[in-house]
């Protein structure tokens, strides 16, 4: 059954192979216990011969020597537990209250020319981000407000740092860093006053605290969390080298496109300077006198047609058409009452002359087409010579 112990540590061997090997006493006991591949996390604490620390374990045998040791799954300094639990209840109301969002996040700058830093002058944080400016982009401007990172109140000073650089407003970005350290090294970046100063920030926050593993409440309320500190100068100037290379990038794209645009004109002048138009543009001129000649051509004749026609019609009216056209006026004039007598045959009074009658209805003079529709009615009929009032029974 796992347990947690509270113990001093007595003996240390952190081994080659990465298990960890101790004795943890109190003042009336000792008991051995071994970390299997456990040298990492030690090494993340700092352990050493004489720390207080809890750790989470089973107790087992050891054959070999017949002994009980506690074979251990967690190991924190004591006290870590309260600092957890705190930072878990903290985490847990930011969250609620909506401060770790990626709605409210603000864009990190493209091009920042002034970076704000807070830290502590003296960390290593501080040498590693300003070597890796220095080295890519030394015309950037950095500020530095100074404090610490680590201790009763740092907290209060960072925040201070912030809200300065805020009321100034002469920065683009704002990156609070330090170097890695246990939890109690970092709590500082896990209070509540800091993650509220950042929050409220309007100049956007990069958090670069600790190491890669290590996180922090500020890392989640930041609008950006970066591993390391030196990992904060890469981005920061990192993405100025980008956006150099895409402005390359684009001078050459257009380049290409301008240079093709202009291999096109070139073509063009070239086919035109050697189109017949271009050499013989003379040609052109005939071409068009050619097709005015044609139209002065068909104009003539459509004219001198439509004069002949007149005057053939002038001659008709005024009974002067020669004797070669009496007998072209007798025909049209034959054809055009054998067409009148035609229409005389067809029209209705002939019809009436022949014995037949139209039949109307008396009240509405409606013509009779259907013998259902006569049955008791008044009607009309019309003959050749008048009309007739009818009843049909």
């Amino acid at each position: 059954m796992p347990i947690w112990v509270q113990a001093e540590v007595g003996t240390l061997n952190i081994h080659q192979s990465g298990h960890v090997y101790m004795t943890l006493k109190d003042q009336r006991s000792q008991l051995r216990a071994v970390f299997f591949n456990g040298a990492g996390p030690a090494r993340q604490i700092r352990l050493k011969v004489g720390d207080q620390v809890e750790v989470f374990g089973k107790l087992t045998v050891y054959e070999l020597r017949g002994e009980y040791q506690l074979s251990v799954r967690q190991i924190r300094p004591l006290g870590l537990g309260d600092l957890q639990r705190r930072f878990e209840e903290l985490k847990r109301k930011l969250e609620t209250e909506g401060l770790f969002e990626p709605a409210r996040k603000q864009a990190i700058p493209v091009l920042p020319e002034t970076i704000a830093l807070v830290t502590s002058p003296g960390g290593a944080a501080i040498r590693d981000f300003l070597q890796i400016i220095e080295r890519r982009f030394p015309n950037v401007h950095i500020q530095i407000y100074p404090t610490p990172v680590q201790g009763h109140g740092a907290e209060r000073n960072i925040a201070a740092g912030i809200e300065f650089f805020n009321r100034a407003q002469k920065a683009d970005v704002i990156v609070v860093t330090r170097g890695g350290g246990s939890m109690e090294d970092l709590w500082p970046f896990n209070e509540e006053i800091l993650a509220r100063a950042v929050a409220a920030s309007v100049i956007p926050v990069i958090s670069a605290v600790g190491h890669e593993i290590d996180f922090t409440i500020c890392d989640f309320v930041a609008d950006m969390r970066v591993p390391t500190p030196s990992a904060a100068a890469e981005l920061v100037v990192g993405r100025r080298e980008e956006f150099e290379k895409h402005l390359q990038r684009s001078e050459k794209d257009l380049k290409s496109s301008l240079q093709f645009v202009l291999q096109e004109v070139k073509n063009r002048l070239k086919l035109a300077s050697e189109s017949h138009v271009f050499r013989e543009p003379i040609h052109i001129v005939r071409q068009k006198q050619q097709y005015l000649d044609d139209l002065m051509k068909n104009l003539n004749i459509s004219l001198e047609r439509t004069l002949r026609n007149n005057d053939l019609r002038l001659q008709l009216v005024t009974g002067k058409l020669k004797s070669n056209s009496h007998s072209y006026f007798r025909l049209m004039h034959s054809q055009l009452d054998g067409l009148i007598g035609k229409l005389d045959a067809l029209g209705p009074q002939n019809v009436l002359n022949r014995g037949f009658a139209i039949l109307k209805d008396s009240e509405t003079n409606a013509t009779i087409t259907d013998h259902n529709q006569v049955s008791g009615k008044e009607l009309q009929a019309t003959v050749s010579n008048g009309t007739i009032d009818l009843v049909v029974k």
